[in-house]
């Protein structure tokens, strides 16, 4: 198999033995080396295609490396496993201004795609804190979310066309720019947020909006769940349809984040209960800003907030962004750190968390449980720091965070995926007959199980 893979590719693009020793499978945990039989490095997608075929025709089980910032154990591998990894496939094939469109491959960063599209007068709406290196491909394999979700949606909202190729080297390419086409079954989503298990995406093409000439933020600091629900309703209603972004963290997580060894600086006092972050975009920034300073205004005289601090220039939007997007700050504060992203229906997010951290802070174990929110789209994340590592804690945490999800019709997976780490958990978001057709789709496209085996289920 080696052999016939020499055929196809460059001696560079077959990494074996010691070539390896800089290689890992997360970007937070690169002492922890990368266990493979080889790592393959295409780089087009007719060598992907060539692999695969070769890959299926000895049944070799083929890991999927993108950015490598998934959180669900999604890039592990053994050394009986080939791994694949897309990042020289990196090149932004076209940005289309008539159509509003960006056609790029998959190993492209979502930071460079952000960059030149706006250099067209452009937005790429889809925005995280792993902007900087996260993949196109592994965006598309996970369906992220991020950031925009309440203004534009989850990725698969912004994809137009793909190319994909199946396990057996079939490539399937519909790279088309139209954004209305009912031709038969839409096949491109089948794949997005399919976590690499049923094809290789190697090419996509998505939807761009014109860029917002304004930007207003403010950090709001509130005191009770009702005024947060209150405030979302308000801004959403005064900005009527333009406001981007609402991400809520709750106190003690803002304070981590705020001070040393933190490197932000609190904008406001760190004495409040919740702590809301909210972005606006549209094309009057007077206009904009004298919107938000009146709404944040009325509440305070209401008290329907506690205090705020808007973002008066562009150093203050990105000192305020970074405060939120900079999650390793939380992880380095937590020991043997464990991390969650549920959706809950927002009404019950509230007192569902405070039972969750309750529990929690009942375990000895436990040290320290940071909370966060992209609240307008009910997706929360823990990171829950622990004295230890056993897979017997790890297991008690996640029966108290998982727990109420299936009864509150929530989810184990807002936007990170199932990966490895959480399929056993599946059944408490998805019915038996849901998971019976998902693998009859793996037998189907994936009949010898080589594209990222674990993974969703066994």
């Amino acid at each position: 198999m080696i052999s016939a893979l020499k055929n196809i590719l460059a001696d560079s693009q077959i990494l074996t033995g010691d070539q390896l020793n800089d290689r890992y499978t997360h970007i937070w945990k690169m002492d922890k080396g990368l266990q493979t039989k080889a790592l393959l490095l295409p780089e087009t997608t007719e060598q992907v295609a060539a692999i695969l075929k070769i890959c299926n025709e000895h049944k070799q089980p083929v890991i999927l490396h993108g950015g490598l910032t998934n959180l669900v154990g999604a890039t592990q591998s053994t050394s009986s496993q080939i791994t694949m990894s897309l990042e020289r496939m990196n090149h932004i094939l076209e940005i289309d201004p008539s159509s509003r469109t960006i056609t790029t491959e998959a190993g492209v960063i979502l930071q460079q795609a952000i960059e030149q599209t706006a250099e067209q007068d452009l937005l790429f709406p889809l925005n995280f804190g792993a902007k900087g290196s996260a993949q196109i491909g592994g965006i598309l394999a996970t369906n992220a979310g991020g950031l925009r979700v309440i203004k534009y949606g989850m990725t698969r909202n912004l994809v137009l066309g793909l190319e994909v190729v199946l396990a057996d080297g079939t490539i399937l390419s519909n790279l088309k720019k139209v954004i209305k086409d009912n031709s038969g079954y839409d096949l491109k989503q089948l794949f997005i947020g399919s976590e690499g298990t049923l094809g290789v995406i190697t090419k996509a093409v998505f939807r761009l909006v014109e860029r917002p000439t304004s930007r207003v933020s403010a950090w709001i600091g509130v005191d009770s769940f009702e005024q947060v629900v209150a405030l979302l309703k308000q801004l959403d209603k005064s900005f009527a349809g333009k406001l981007s972004g609402f991400e809520l963290v709750w106190g003690d997580t803002f304070k981590t984040m705020t001070t040393p060894p933190a490197a932000m600086k609190a904008p406001i006092s760190t004495d409040y209960k919740y702590y809301v972050l909210v972005e606006a975009m549209g094309n009057d920034a007077e206009a904009d800003r004298t919107l938000l300073e009146d709404t944040l205004a009325q509440l305070l005289e209401k008290e329907g907030i506690e205090d705020a601090a808007i973002a008066h220039s562009e150093a203050d939007l990105t000192w305020f962004w970074h405060i939120r997007e900079d999650v390793r700050v939380l992880s380095a504060q937590a020991n043997n750190d464990q991390h969650f992203d549920i959706s809950l229906p927002v009404p019950v997010i509230e007192e569902t968390l405070e039972a969750i951290t309750k529990a929690l802070n009942l375990l000895p174990e436990v040290e320290v449980v940071y909370r966060f929110s992209h609240l307008a789209d009910g997706n929360v994340h823990l990171i829950i720091g622990k004295s230890n590592n056993s897979t017997e804690l790890a297991d008690q945490v996640n029966a108290i965070v998982y727990g109420p999800i299936q009864s509150l019709g929530g989810s184990v997976s807002a936007e990170h995926g199932i990966g490895i780490d959480k399929k056993s958990y599946l059944s408490l978001c998805r019915t038996p007959a849901e998971i019976e057709v998902m693998r009859r789709f793996k037998s189907v496209l994936d009949p010898n199980g080589i594209l990222n085996p674990g993974r969703i289920f066994d």
